[in-house]
């Protein structure tokens, strides 16, 4: 399976991610935000960091890149999409998520190891997870707080759309403890914390807290690579 990684002016997390997918099993393709070429890859992730300088507001304008036509075509046609961090507020900017994500509460740039709990394990992203699993891998983020209007977050909840809940405490305001969330098709994923920085032993959060030594986050990348699988 080739899973393509696009890589935008600002990214910090996209060779993170490249080598979360290896560890995974899949290939990754390095994709430019400048190309109208999605190379044939099976799968997509947008990484983290500050795209564009998070100008106008984060994900915003790379939500415009050349390449987002592609991944906005592509996604409607059913191909697993991941957003991390900045990539999930470049989703909700294209408008394959619901939603959105403003400055933290505290007004501050949060960096820690968080617990979260899988509520959806139908996507194509999450399938890998028991239901209500606990996991712990690294969140860091100045705008992570996520926002709906009040009849799309009862949407959301009642169609089982939140794949992921912090638990303990709630690091940046997100409404209902939001960490993330899926289309109504399941394969468009939008997560705020880093699985990529959670996919080997020595290197991800390695704590009481920490259900498999650090290696919380590899599931989602393996998740994807079982349901193509299945459906091949």
């Amino acid at each position: 399976m080739r899973i393509g990684v696009v890589t935008f002016p600002g990214s910090l997390d996209d060779r993170d991610a490249q080598r979360a997918i290896r560890l995974a099993g899949a290939t990754p393709v390095a994709l430019w935000h400048g190309e109208h070429d999605l190379h044939g890859v099976d799968a997509l992730v947008l990484p983290g960091g500050f795209s564009y300088g998070d100008y106008l507001r984060c994900g915003a304008i790379a939500s415009l890149s050349p390449i987002m036509a592609e991944v906005i075509d592509a996604a409607n046609k059913g191909m697993p999409v991941l957003g991390i961090c900045n990539g999930f507020q470049m989703l909700t900017e294209a408008h394959l998520l619901e939603g959105g994500l403003i400055r933290n509460e505290a007004g501050a740039f949060i960096c820690r190891d968080q617990r979260l709990r899988i509520e959806n394990t139908d996507t194509a992203w999450t399938n890998g997870f028991t239901a209500n699993q606990e996991i712990t891998i690294p969140l860091k983020n100045g705008e992570g707080g996520f926002i709906a209007s009040t009849d799309t977050l009862a949407r959301l909840e009642g169609e089982g759309r939140v794949i992921a809940r912090y638990l303990d405490v709630n690091p940046n305001g997100s409404l209902n403890e939001i960490a993330g969330i899926s289309n109504a098709r399941g394969n468009v994923v939008g997560l705020m914390p880093h699985p990529e920085h959670a996919v080997e032993p020595g290197f991800g959060p390695d704590t009481a807290l920490a259900m498999r030594s650090g290696v919380d986050g590899l599931a989602f990348f393996t998740s994807v690579i079982e349901r193509s699988l299945v459906n091949a």
